[in-house]
C-alpha cells in the first residue's frame, strides 16, 4: 500500500471512531487548526479558489518530485475540508495526485453531509489540486 492509500485508510480509520457527525465536524474543525499557516503572500484573489462559498486560498510548489500544498479558509469547515485534501495529497508525485483513487472523502461519507455548496467547494478545491499537479507534471516531462 503506498502512502497515499495508507493516509486515506488512517484518516477512514480516524473518522470511523468518531460515533456523529457533530464530532467529525469538530474532527474536521481540528484537521484545519492543524495546517501550518499560509505566508500572507499567498491570500490574495490569485490563489483564491474559484467555486467555493466561503474564501479558501491554495498554493502548491514541487519540491524535487513531489508536490506541496499549502492551504487556509476564512471558515472553520472549508478549511477543515481544504486540511483533509493537503493531508493526503501533500508530499505525493503529481501523477498519484491526478491518477491516484482518492477514496476517503466517500468512505468517511463526507460528501454526502455536506451542503450543495460546500459539496461544490469541495471539488473545486479537489480540481485546483489536480490543476497544480497536472502543470507541474507537465513542467517536468518538458524539462
Amino acid at each position: 500500500m503506498s502512502s497515499f492509500e495508507n493516509i486515506q485508510q488512517q484518516l477512514v480509520e480516524d473518522f470511523g471512531f468518531l460515533e456523529d457527525w457533530e464530532d467529525k465536524y469538530a474532527y474536521l474543525i481540528d484537521l484545519g487548526k492543524s495546517l501550518q499557516p499560509l505566508d500572507a503572500a499567498y491570500k490574495n484573489e490569485n490563489y483564491l479558489i474559484k467555486g467555493c462559498q466561503s474564501k479558501v486560498w491554495l498554493h502548491a510548489e514541487l519540491e524535487g518530485d513531489r508536490i506541496r500544498y499549502f492551504a487556509d479558509s476564512d471558515a472553520f469547515i472549508s478549511k477543515g475540508i481544504v486540511a483533509l485534501l493537503v493531508k493526503v495529497l501533500d508530499g505525493q508525485k503529481p501523477e498519484e495526485v491526478l491518477h491516484g483513487n482518492l477514496f476517503v472523502i466517500d468512505q468517511i461519507g463526507l460528501a454526502a453531509h455536506l451542503s450543495p455548496n460546500r459539496a461544490n467547494g469541495l471539488g473545486s478545491m479537489l480540481k485546483q489540486m489536480r490543476a497544480y499537479a497536472l502543470a507541474y507534471l507537465t513542467k517536468t516531462q518538458n524539462a
